[in-house]
């Protein structure tokens, strides 16, 4: 059975989709980063909690303080990338289930009093979002360079709150040259599926 999606755009998401190193020089716009989230926030969440957050580092002193707190391989092809976006999760995503999860009038006050289960949703969905939103980044017709070999607690202080847990740093950009290292190995089907 083939996939309804076309192979081009199979490439596109997958196939040919690998994680940038390097970038040209050609800027992300916020409007390209807008067509990214609005085709992003529509990937699924437990209870639509949607608890994925993106600080978008812009300007040259807060990228200078962000490479500070990668690890030394990840600094420099950071400070190049034409954007960088932080990806965090908000424990405090009960607040918006109101608007988002309005057919259950009781889901906030469901999280309202276990921050330790907020943590482990918003953990778990906002990772989810995190994928959605480097697919999305290759929808868009750029390259990801998403990376966690950074100090994530430094990374909380810098640049958010006690509220969110920093995921991952991503590189955003067209790719530059030698961007790319070789493909690495992925498990076969019969590897990583198992019918019971």
């Amino acid at each position: 059975m083939s996939l309804v999606l076309d192979s081009a755009a199979q490439d596109l998401l997958f196939r040919e989709a690998r994680t940038a190193n390097t970038f040209t020089d050609e800027p992300v716009t916020d409007e390209q980063v807008q067509a990214i989230y609005d085709l992003v926030k529509y990937g699924p969440t437990s209870m639509n909690n949607s608890p994925l957050r993106v600080t978008l580092v812009r300007s040259p002193e807060a990228r200078e303080r962000l490479v500070q707190h990668m690890a030394e391989g990840n600094q420099a092809k950071t400070a190049a990338a034409p954007l960088v976006a932080v990806l965090s999760a908000d424990n405090e995503f009960h607040e918006e289930l109101p608007q988002l999860f309005p057919h259950f009038p009781g889901a906030k006050d469901m999280f309202a009093g276990d921050r330790s289960m907020r943590e482990g949703q918003a953990s778990l969905n906002a990772a989810l979002q995190a994928a959605y939103f480097i697919i999305g980044v290759r929808a868009a017709g750029l390259a990801a360079g998403p990376m966690t070999g950074c100090d994530l607690e430094g990374i909380r202080k810098e640049f958010l709150d006690d509220d969110h847990t920093p995921l991952m740093v991503v590189n955003i950009g067209h790719p530059g040259q030698d961007a790319w290292f070789p493909r690495s190995p992925r498990l076969e089907y019969d590897q990583a599926v198992t019918t019971v």
